[in-house]
């Protein structure tokens, strides 16, 4: 169950010529694929990308009827070994993925692509997950690029703009045998816009066709004398083809041209940002009418010598604006222009940050300062965005003391049945003393922050207990503990980590986080999903698996929110003699998907007049004692403190948020750490029934009757007291 549906947007996808298409980026990266006559499609989610995987598979019976064929890859290694079918054939086909950690795990497969070449189109759609928004290593896509020479196209944040290099990506490919990656920036991939749709083509030769007519072409295969052979045609063929291509279909643009004599150029990703800050100095307007020439880089590899000369030839200067680092396009340049004996003062990242994302602040201080320099008359005074933050005209002037806004680290959501997994481990570790824990992408990341601190390293998607391989000491007194997630365990965990543990014979405690979905990538189903699902296989328990390659010791949790006997299990497997690897695998559904799919049932419920029961916690506040170990030993978003009602005591008091689920872990919590018994369940019930009503009628009595001898003697107190 994905986090959003396109069940309804993907109608779009039957637009034929001539309509006007609006969407989201993704979505038009869909359409233009089908556009393209792609012959099939893979890849892994993850974001910025993810939802593109759950459009194409909202979109099934769309590509049936073009017979183009669709699949969810088990990794980013298996979609890009997917594009084998466009060496031998001319099938396009289109792979997608997260980068760079996406890009790292397939660049077996891809590395290999790029050296034997493609006879079908190949498109690699990477989602440069770089900047701000990033929750990964900040690293880029063009260093691949370069070192497979592999083309990489850059367009515009536009959707037009986008769908042209959809399109111009499978015949430059084509063009020059070579797999292009087409790199869209985080905010690219969610951005909306209007094209000029075409009709969809079905491929002209199906997988079908090529599974029944099988080819082969010897010096395709990566084999040496081969291999070498596909370096010298990388150089003598490929390139040239490409270069040819790139410039007589004009991929790159010059905008404003002849209108100033220095100039910009930009990579094509970033241009948004450029022309926000050119606007801010007055020198462009929203709509890209710029008074100083700028030359686009839609293709950022190759970088075309011929165009790049022909745009400085009349310029004395030259702004890069390339964001990350290292400066490769900077370094290019300078080798370009230098060879040519060109004069033209290239500047960069001497007046734009090394490194970090190219913010509109960034751009704007760096574009400032070259104009400042060669056009001082063009751009005069600071903007406002550049003032100091001790102005109080800056837009980033401290508005609240720094003191009064205490950060929060990022945590799990409330309700998460991870949360209670990490609690249940902190309370084990009471007994068995604390352990090196190597943690794993996904949610259970998020255990590394307060209030668990657990996990010293990741290393990659699955690899958790890959990481700990080193630190399986014979000798040591205790074993080490890795987590992974459902996700990551069949995206490599599997083989790389519990078979790596069985083969070597580490004593390794496995902690596998099964939440029922690959729940940080969007909640799209695996393996090991209870869900039926119509396209799918699912079903297939993790605890199986692992037996299946050797694990002797093997436990399965089904219900992650009882903390005690999770605590109890943990420091049975810990402190086990039996030699091995220990895998327990804690199985709960992740909570926004359940909430997902309940609310709406829910809410229908309530409307047809039928009775239902929401459970909600809360905390007592006469019986809290206002130490907050709930709240350590939690951290659920739901638990907070409030002001002592109580005007005797100063300490404030736990309470539960309206936000609360009724998950039910503060209570367990507060049960297995023994806490004070503060905590307690209420139903809410919507249309009751009449015994509900008259069951709460008699408590109501009940609890009234019982409490009016202690209210006549609190009474009585507080009369002596004004007496005296």
């Amino acid at each position: 169950m994905a986090e959003r549906s396109f069940a309804h947007e993907v109608r779009k996808l039957r637009m034929g010529a001539g309509s006007t298409f609006t969407g989201e980026g993704i979505l038009a990266v869909t359409k233009a694929l089908l556009q393209s006559g792609v012959a099939y499609v893979g890849g892994y989610q993850g974001a910025p990308i993810s939802h593109l995987m759950d459009v194409l598979g909202d979109a099934h019976e769309i590509l049936d009827e073009l017979d183009v064929h669709f699949e969810n890859s088990a990794s980013e290694a298996t979609a890009a070994a997917m594009l084998a079918a466009s060496v031998n054939y001319p099938l396009r086909g289109a792979i997608t993925f997260k980068s760079t950690v996406g890009t790292n795990v397939a660049s077996d497969a891809l590395a290999n692509l790029a050296s034997g070449g493609v006879k079908g189109g190949a498109l690699v759609i990477v989602g440069e997950d770089y900047g701000e928004g990033s929750s990964i290593m900040q690293e880029r896509s063009h260093a691949f690029a370069m070192k497979s020479q592999m083309w990489l196209l850059d367009p515009r944040p536009n959707i037009d703009a986008i769908v042209r290099s959809v399109e111009a990506g499978f015949e430059l490919s084509e063009a020059s045998s070579t797999p292009v990656m087409l790199q869209l920036r985080l905010r690219s991939c969610h951005l909306y816009g209007s094209f000029t749709a075409k009709d969809n083509v079905r491929p002209p030769m199906t997988v079908k066709d090529a599974a029944e007519h099988p080819s082969r072409q010897l010096d395709r295969i990566v084999l040496p004398p081969a291999s070498f052979l596909h370096e010298k045609e990388k150089i003598e063929d490929r390139w040239p083809a490409a270069v040819d291509y790139i410039t007589s279909h004009g991929l790159n643009e010059v905008l404003g041209e002849g209108t100033s004599d220095i100039g910009i150029i930009v990579q094509g990703g970033v241009y948004n940002t450029l022309n926000r800050a050119m606007e801010l100095l007055g020198v462009s307007d929203a709509y890209g009418n710029t008074q100083i020439p700028t030359y686009v880089m839609n293709v950022t590899y190759p970088v075309i010598d011929s165009e790049i000369l022909d745009f400085v030839k009349d310029k004395r200067a030259v702004l890069l604006v390339e964001e990350g680092q290292p400066d490769y396009i900077e370094q290019n340049l300078n080798a370009i222009l230098r060879r040519a004996g060109s004069d033209v003062a290239l500047h960069g990242k001497d007046l734009l940050p090394v490194a970090g994302e190219y913010t509109a602040t960034a751009v704007t201080r760096g574009l400032h300062a070259y104009l400042s320099k060669y056009l001082p008359n063009v751009a005069p005074g600071t903007p406002t965005l550049l003032l100091p933050h001790s102005d109080p005209r800056s837009p980033f002037a401290e508005r609240v003391s720094a003191e009064v806004v205490r950060t929060r680290p990022p945590g799990l959501c409330t309700g998460c049945p991870e949360r209670p997994i990490f609690s249940a481990l902190k309370l084990a570790e009471r007994e068995t003393g604390e352990h090196h824990v190597s943690a794993d992408i996904g949610c259970h990341l998020f255990a590394i922050n307060e209030p668990f601190n657990l996990g010293a390293t990741t290393m990659g998607y699955g690899l958790g207990s890959a990481g700990a391989a080193a630190l399986n000491s014979k000798d040591a007194d205790r074993p080490s503990i890795a987590v992974m997630g459902d996700g990551g365990f069949w995206h490599n965990g599997l083989t790389s980590g519990v078979g790596n543990a069985v083969f070597n014979q580490s004593d390794q405690l496995v902690l596998v986080v099964d939440n029922a979905y690959s729940a940080a990538t969007g909640g799209q189903d695996v393996l090991s999903s209870r869900a039926d699902s119509e396209l799918r296989s699912t079903k297939h328990p993790i605890e199986k698996a692992v037996r299946g390659i050797g694990v002797k010791w093997a436990r399965t949790v089904t219900n992650t929110y009882q903390i005690g006997k999770l605590r109890d299990l943990f420091v049975k497997a810990l402190t086990t003699e039996e030699p091995g690897p220990k895998v327990i695998v804690a199985q709960s559904e992740c909570s926004l998907n359940k909430q997902r799919r309940e609310k709406p049932l829910r809410a229908q419920a309530i409307k047809d007049g039928k009775r239902v029961v929401k459970e909600r916690f809360g905390v007592d506040a006469d019986t809290c004692t206002g130490d907050h170990a709930c709240i350590r030993v939690s951290g659920c978003p739901s638990l907070t403190i409030k002001a002592n009602p109580d005007p005797m005591r100063t300490d404030p008091v736990a309470t539960v948020l309206d936000s609360c689920v009724g998950c039910g872990t503060c209570g367990a919590n507060a049960h297995a750490a023994s806490l004070c018994p503060s905590f307690y369940r209420s139903d809410l019930v919507y249309n009751p029934t009449w015994r509900d009503t008259g069951l709460a009628r008699l408590r109501k009595g009940w609890i009234g009757a019982l409490s009016r001898g202690v209210e006549r003697r609190a009474a009585r107190f507080e009369v002596a007291e004004v007496t005296a």
